[in-house]
């Protein structure tokens, strides 16, 4: 359970994951985690994730109904050199684009693989950008992200994504980031939602999300509180120690 949190802008983000590797299991996805934690210090909120297959209709729908409705939108995957990699493609088609060779990419990947074999045609799929986008730095394989209105289009491999969003960082417009504080009990989380419901009416500017789980035979629950201020964030928390203690819960700082 999430409860919405008052600000006069928050600024929000979506992310389209593309690939069938995601949606068949064979990979695990690390991006939405690491996406989510790098907005959130830019202060802007990832608010919608969607994983699609590597299928241009699906993309194009993914990117249409996303990039309309939040500040921006993030992609990840399908930006290699095999004919299976179509995020370009799709995303050049859905803003009714045509998909050129950028040159700065071009000589990117020449000289990166000047002592790698030299660059190929293959290779060269990499610099294909839809017209009118700019570059993503990428200083781990060469090959850049690609950047075109309020669209960021990246790479799947995490550790090279990671390297795009620190070439990124403070060049998106957002709020305060958000801090949080978690509070743990073995309370169902049924019996406190009117609890959390008060006191998140009585502590404006925090946001309280409930993650139930069962262990060791027990329920019980974890409770965060969020805001972009620490400490509104700490009173709140406070506040639900003191309802679940009124209940007969002992909470656990930190979390369970």
């Amino acid at each position: 359970m999430a409860l919405p949190m008052t600000q006069s802008k928050i600024w929000t983000a979506a992310l389209v994951v593309i690939g069938d590797e995601i949606l068949s299991g064979r990979t695990q996805d690390r991006n939405i985690t690491q996406v989510a934690a790098w907005l959130n210090v830019q202060g802007i909120r990832l608010v919608e994730v969607r994983v699609v297959p590597d299928v241009e209709d699906a993309i194009i729908e993914a990117v249409d109904t996303l990039r309309a409705r939040n500040d921006y939108l993030f992609t990840t995957g399908g930006i290699g050199p095999t004919h299976d990699d179509i995020t370009v493609d799709a995303i050049a088609r859905a803003l009714g684009v045509g998909v050129v060779h950028h040159p700065d990419a071009v000589d990117i990947l020449t000289r990166y693989y000047e002592t790698r074999g030299g660059v190929t045609e293959t290779r060269l799929r990499m610099a294909r950008v839809p017209e009118g986008a700019d570059l993503i730095p990428n200083r781990m394989s060469g090959a850049p992200g690609i950047r075109i209105g309020n669209i960021f289009i990246m790479a799947g491999v995490p550790a090279i994504t990671a390297g795009m969003l620190d070439a990124l960082t403070g060049e998106l417009e957002g709020g305060d980031p958000l801090v949080s504080v978690t509070l743990g009990a073995w309370a169902a989380e049924s019996e406190v939602a009117d609890l959390l419901r008060t006191v998140e009416r009585d502590h404006p500017g925090c946001a309280i999300g409930s993650y139930p789980f069962f262990r060791e035979g027990r329920v019980g629950a974890n409770f965060v509180t969020r805001s972009t201020e620490l400490d509104r964030a700490q009173a709140c928390s406070a506040s639900i120690a003191a309802g679940l203690a009124a209940r007969g819960y002992e909470s656990v700082e930190g979390g369970i």
